[in-house]
């Protein structure tokens, strides 16, 4: 394909569309350097499943910004199924002028799932594998001026490309993450690999082991290296000559260092710079921290020398509107809620994530799983299995020097649902699992690694994780103790991954369904096909109430147990996935703590009451404001907080203070009966951690004698948003407009003029069809500049309801 510069401008001007461009000022140089450029700006995207190299200068290409995915709203609307084909995307690339012996790469940090790049019209490299970032080599293909960078992204189904279609999340198609221009000099430090040998409170060594790429001659060429203290002092400085392509330095007497933990999470910086004739020539860095861990065998987890409980929950990369093509804000924003949670562990499921949450984990002190995406789908082909061993082979190395990762995961289900004939084999299945196993302790010996729920292969990874789903897919939670006894004597390093159950925001119960009388209770084991087993997961109702007190359960046991080593919650947020079309909201699992928009849930407050340390109250529910019940019956109110001592006021009246105790059940003991009077009743509750701070948190509960009829009719009301957009309920009365807080049934919205809904969000205002949550449902509507809006809401029992907004324009 060759590239006219003279026809691109025309076309530029003609169309106004295409190809913006970069200017980089810093490949103006007259000398080789290394930089790193963010070309996330102005790009464009063609949605064509082409092998061939298409067209650039039509208007069927559209302008677009990285990251991105075309399933951010494919995987969440009402249509079945998702897009999973290939697209093109296209950039054109200033370079002012090509610096001689100067090398220039594209970096992904990465594209879902396969991918092709080309420059000027020719293949520049591809890659396999759409969770883990890659360099392409473009030196050659350049010219000064402007480039045509082209890139073929394919999320079609490759049953040879982990992971598996079947698993229980979507895959998302796209350049899901950063993309930038990386220059280097031609002889330039290619790698750099940090260990730390030696780690005490007294003393630590460190190694770096440094790949120097293109040597021409090691005549006066050495490595120095600096490291920095966590406030930026000098440490230590050491120069060793270059005589080969892998050189080490070590460190070996760093007295006593600020050690890396989950409250102190201490980070040094280490400067590594190739000297030739006294002339710095590149330079690299990268954070580091001084830790040591053990897992007892059948006992807790030790970092740094002392127990540390894991309080672990699971993170899915995706949130509602772009789906897994996330800014870093919002990974870093996700990583903070974890983190302000209490949480100090988190597994990052079921594939490796952006580099930002790894930076966050390090530098906020939360240990990470890291997770190979082999999830389902049994063993493969010879092609397959190359890919595999491939894929954790770069996340190992791209990945090492982070402090906070303690544990390689080689996947997730490994044996469920086969995607080749005879891929549920347990015997090839072991012996690649061992291969796995030993080439991640080839690659690093210096930490564990672990599989979860294949037993078969227990065996062979360091650390195991068995299924124990009680109270939602087996059994009540009532189990749990009896689980995690059984397994910590099975299993010499047993860590309970994946606990929990789903919850619909604002459904609520005065009487949430167990399973006593309905279920098997003392079961824990998730079976992989559902119709023949009564659980909580099809019976029960969702409610908000049920969730908290399932992890109140799990969490007083854990809490209290000094030799288990940890548990993590599944998961934090919400997430998409093609497998539950039938949820409350269409094809999101519902198990976050969190919604898909970050917004927690009631059971986010039960995390924090026992894993927080800043002092807090919270009154469930916030989304439980209208109750109703006999006159005179006294209803149980529990307070979620992590003060020694709550006083709690119903209509400014006090009911009494009470002591927490994590032993006691519910809410740690923090609970009043109150009778309701009819109406608005003031509900506070007043934390007393010490006596010079107070925290309270304050709720309004509309009460009412009155219990509602059948539900005869669909009610609309609107309310106007700070962002200017509009709220829309729906609330379903019986005869007498009574809110009927027993209806569940599903509703469909649809704006028919004026505006939009924000659907497709997978959020409790984001989906046009939603199942009621007590009888309350609701959506967000983006105005036009129509002077008004119409929008319906309708189900099979219900004839339309309609509302006029008058829009304030």
């Amino acid at each position: 394909m060759k590239f006219s510069t003279s026809n691109y401008f025309y076309k530029l001007g003609k169309l106004c569309i295409l190809f913006l461009t970069i200017t980089l000022s810093s490949c103006s140089k007259e000398t080789a350097e290394r930089s790193k450029t963010n070309i996330n700006q102005n790009w464009t995207y063609l949605e064509n499943d082409s092998e061939e190299i298409p067209n650039t200068q039509t208007n069927a290409w559209q302008s677009i910004n990285l990251p991105h995915s075309w399933n951010s709203t494919d995987v969440t609307d009402l249509d079945p199924g998702y897009r999973r084909n290939a697209s093109w995307y296209a950039k054109s690339l200033a370079i002012d002028e090509v610096i001689p012996n100067q090398l220039y790469f594209l970096y992904f940090e990465g594209a879902n799932i396969n991918s092709k790049v080309y420059v000027n019209g020719e293949l520049a490299g591809s890659h396999i594998g759409g969770y883990i970032g890659f360099e392409i080599d473009i030196t050659k293909f350049i010219q000064t001026g402007f480039n045509e960078i082209l890139v073929r992204v394919d999320n079609a189904y490759d049953p040879e490309v982990i992971p598996s279609p079947k698993s229980d999340f979507f895959i998302f198609g796209g350049i899901t993450r950063d993309v930038f221009l990386v220059t280097k000099p031609k002889t330039h430090i290619e790698n750099i690999q940090i260990t730390t040998p030696t780690v005490s409170n007294e003393q630590a060594s460190l190694s770096i082991v440094s790949t120097v790429k293109n040597i021409e001659n090691t005549a006066n060429l050495s490595l120095k290296a600096n490291l920095l203290s966590p406030n930026g002092d000098q440490v230590a400085t050491q120069s060793v000559p270059v005589s080969g392509a892998i050189t080490t330095i070590l460190f070996e007497e760093i007295v006593n260092p600020e050690l890396w933990d989950t409250t102190n999470p201490n980070l040094y910086t280490v400067h590594v710079y190739l000297v030739e004739n006294n002339t710095v020539t590149d330079k690299v860095e990268d954070k580091i921290g001084f830790r040591w861990f053990e897992f007892v065998k059948n006992g807790p987890f030790y970092l740094n020398g002392k127990r540390l409980l894991l309080r672990g929950t699971h993170r899915h990369e995706e949130h509602a509107g772009v789906g897994a093509a996330m800014s870093n804000e919002q990974h870093r924003a996700d990583m903070e809620l974890i983190k302000e949670m209490g949480t100090n562990f988190v597994r990052l499921a079921h594939y490796p994530q952006d580099p930002e949450v790894y930076k966050a984990c390090d530098e906020l002190g939360i240990l990470v799983w890291d997770e190979l995406p082999w999830c389902r789908g049994g063993i493969g082909n010879e092609t397959w299995k190359t890919n595999t061993k491939n894929m954790l082979g770069e996340i190992i190395t791209q990945n090492y020097n982070h402090p906070s990762i303690i544990i390689w995961s080689l996947g997730n289900e490994i044996y469920w649902l086969p995607d080749f004939e005879g891929g549920d084999d347990t015997a090839k299945i072991n012996t690649f699992l061992t291969e796995l196993n030993e080439l991640s302790h080839q690659l690093d010996p210096t930490r564990k690694t672990a599989i979860r729920k294949y037993y078969e292969g227990s065996h062979i990874v360091d650390v195991f994780s068995p299924s124990i789903w009680s109270g939602w897919y087996s059994g009540s939670y009532k189990s749990y103790q009896k689980a995690i006894d059984l397994y910590k004597k099975e299993y010499n390093h047993f860590l309970h991954a994946e606990y929990g159950g789903s919850s619909h925001v604002g459904r609520h119960s005065e009487n949430p369904i167990t399973g006593e009388g309905l279920i098997k209770a003392e079961g824990w084991e998730e079976a992989i096909v559902q119709t023949k087993v009564a659980n909580i997961a099809q019976i029960g109702d969702w409610s908000e109430n049920y969730i908290v007190d399932l992890f109140d359960w799990h969490l007083r046991i854990s809490e209290t147990d000094p030799t288990f080593i940890g548990n993590i919650q599944w998961a934090f947020k919400d997430f998409g996935t093609p497998l539950r079309p039938e949820n409350d909201i269409p094809y999101m699992n519902q198990k976050g703590l969190v919604d898909r928009n970050g917004n927690p849930k009631d059971a986010f407050y039960v995390f924090k009451s026992y894993w927080s340390n800043v002092p807090f109250t919270y009154i469930e529910s916030h989304t439980w404001t209208e109750r109703q019940g006999p006159k005179n019956k006294a209803r149980k109110i529990s307070v979620y907080s992590n003060c020694d001592k709550v006083a709690f006021y119903h209509n400014d009246q006090l009911l009494g203070e009470k002591e927490r105790d994590i032993t006691k059940f519910p809410a740690s003991g923090l609970t009043w009966n109150v009778n309701f009077t009819e109406g608005e009743n003031k509900l506070v509750a007043v934390g007393l951690p010490n006596e010079e701070t107070k925290v309270s948190d304050t709720l309004h509960v509309n009460y009412r004698f009155q219990k509602n009829g059948t539900a005869k009719g669909l009610n609309l009301s609107y309310a106007k948003l700070e962002n200017g957009n509009y709220l829309v309920t729906a609330t379903a009365v019986d005869n007498e407009g009574l809110r009927c807080l027993d209806y569940e049934e599903r509703v469909y919205f649809q704006c028919l003029s004026g505006g939009k809904t924000m659907k497709s969000q997978g959020t409790p205002t984001g989906s046009e069809s939603i199942k009621m949550s007590n009888g309350k449902a609701s959506i967000e509507v983006v105005p036009s500049n129509a002077q008004q809006i119409e929008v319906m809401v309708l189900n099979q029992s219900f004839k339309g309801t309609y509302v006029t907004i008058k829009n304030d324009l």
